[in-house]
């Protein structure tokens, strides 16, 4: 069986974990290293899996590794994206792929010209009632799409996350992308109008929004409207969640991206949780990641589609500015 080396770069996003993980259960993956400059936020794994440490990631991109797992803070996404193609090795990078146009185009180009994949991670794309909707939709259960009505609400994350020269914006940036992209994959057609909202509502002294509400048109006639504030308190019993309304001509179709839960209430804990058994929405990706490049095949989600969502966050913060509808 043939074996796909995958080294991992920054432990700086929680995510990373999760991907880890998935690949680690991968019998066709061998993990060859982790590059983080912050030890202590990786130690544990690599002492419990004994795989090679590198405090420097360069020194990780010089060894024998086929692509890299890139879960860094945001404005570093670009330069160690380039730095990996260069290197020519394929990446997937944690979203949202870049902070401006300019990097993300950059990081587009790289790849390709080293001839490596360029992979946006969009783990919603995997939850079982995306998927099902996803085919609905494309049997023509509804009719055509007339209007979305989307939400990515979540905590306050916290670290990094409110420093805006490490995240490049707040809850605009950090929860339009991964409802964007469905929309976007749903509808296949571009966005031609944004126009949004965005303001500091729950933790008064952040330097970033917390709360933010996208109106956008697509080309095609149909209009959307997305919530992506970090609205929920500690005390709520999960992060967030993916929901959508999916309203054609011929019926609607409601999705929630994470009800397949149980409530779980524990004095341990201090509060109800909500306790996920569905389908692993991050193992599926990084499955589909590993089998596009063993079998020379285009990875299922592209940096370009990267790009069309997080395209999306900056106009709106650009309409947040002029305080105006803005063209796309």
């Amino acid at each position: 069986m043939e074996t796909l080396k995958i080294g991992m770069i920054s432990f700086a996003h929680g995510h990373a974990f999760s991907y880890f993980n998935s690949l680690r259960k991968l019998p066709e993956v061998k993990i060859v290293g982790i590059a983080d400059e912050v030890q202590s936020r990786v130690e544990d794994i690599v002492d419990r899996y004994e795989v090679p440490y590198y405090a420097d990631y360069r020194e990780l991109l010089k060894q024998d590794v086929d692509a890299v797992v890139i879960c860094s803070e945001n404005v570093r996404h670009a330069s160690l994206v380039i730095e990996a193609a260069n290197a020519k090795k394929h990446v997937l990078c944690e979203k949202p792929l870049g902070t401006t146009m300019e990097e993300m185009e950059r990081m587009i180009a790289a790849c390709k010209q080293n001839g490596v994949q360029l992979m946006t991670a969009f783990p919603c794309r995997y939850l079982a009632a995306v998927v099902r909707a996803k085919e609905a939709i494309d049997r023509g259960d509804i009719g055509d799409i007339v209007a979305i009505k989307g939400t990515n609400h979540g905590g306050n994350p916290g670290g990094w996350f409110i420093d805006k020269s490490l995240s490049g914006g707040g809850a605009l940036l950090d929860h339009t992308v991964h409802v964007m992209d469905l929309m976007n994959w749903f509808l296949k057609s571009k966005v031609k109008e944004v126009y949004a909202y965005a303001a500091t509502l729950f933790r008064e002294e952040l330097e970033v929004e917390d709360a933010g509400m996208l109106h956008v048109k697509f080309e095609n006639g149909v209009f959307a409207v997305l919530d992506t504030s970090w609205s929920r308190p500690k005390s709520f019993p999960t992060w967030g969640d993916v929901t959508m309304e999916i309203v054609g001509t011929q019926g609607v179709i409601t999705v929630d991206g994470f009800a397949q839960k149980n409530d779980l209430f524990s004095n341990a804990a201090g509060k109800g949780q909500y306790t996920f058994w569905g389908d692993d929405m991050d193992a599926f990706m990084i499955r589909d990641f590993v089998k596009a490049l063993l079998h020379g095949e285009q990875v299922p989600v592209t940096g370009e589609d990267g790009l069309k969502a997080a395209e999306v966050a900056l106009a709106a913060y650009e309409s947040v500015k002029l305080g105006q509808p803005v063209a796309m």
